[in-house]
């Protein structure tokens, strides 16, 4: 089970927004696309991710006044990333480690997707009740 195999069943299509984009500009593109963070992006490359976890430090720090700052300035950065070909487990165990709950698909040093722990719970859970499905259909035919 690699990254790529959830890459296909969920797409590759990455919202993903630039430095220079103010805050209360990523809080409407969270709020509008129901999702909990973007990865930040210059000419396709992942300097940082801004998350929900983002908003409320930046806005405990600064008040309002921070929905007018650049993401660069509140992003969490360095970026932790996988490529397409690691294998789910190696993913999720990153991100346990790590305390993350997004991470950007890089290959070739651009971002080709993104996914988020959910995504890889999910394809986790699919994969064992299939299994567990094949196994019970086995059990009845023997």
């Amino acid at each position: 089970m690699t990254i790529a195999a959830i890459l296909r069943t969920k797409g590759d299509d990455v919202i993903a927004l630039t430095p220079q984009t103010r805050v209360g500009e990523a809080v409407a593109v969270l709020a509008d696309k129901r999702i909990g963070a973007v990865p930040v992006c210059e000419e396709g490359v992942p300097v940082g991710i801004f998350s929900e976890r983002d908003v409320v430090h930046c806005l405990a720090q600064a008040g309002a006044g921070a929905l007018d700052r650049p993401l660069s300035e509140v992003m969490t950065q360095p970026v932790q990333s996988v490529g397409a070909h690691e294998n789910v487990i190696g993913a999720l165990s990153l991100m346990t480690r790590r305390r993350i709950r997004h991470l950007p698909v890089v290959e070739d040093g651009r971002m080709v997707g993104f996914v988020s722990i959910g995504d890889l719970v999910k394809y986790r859970i699919d994969r064992i009740e299939a299994d567990a499905a094949a196994m019970r259909d086995y059990i009845q035919q023997g």
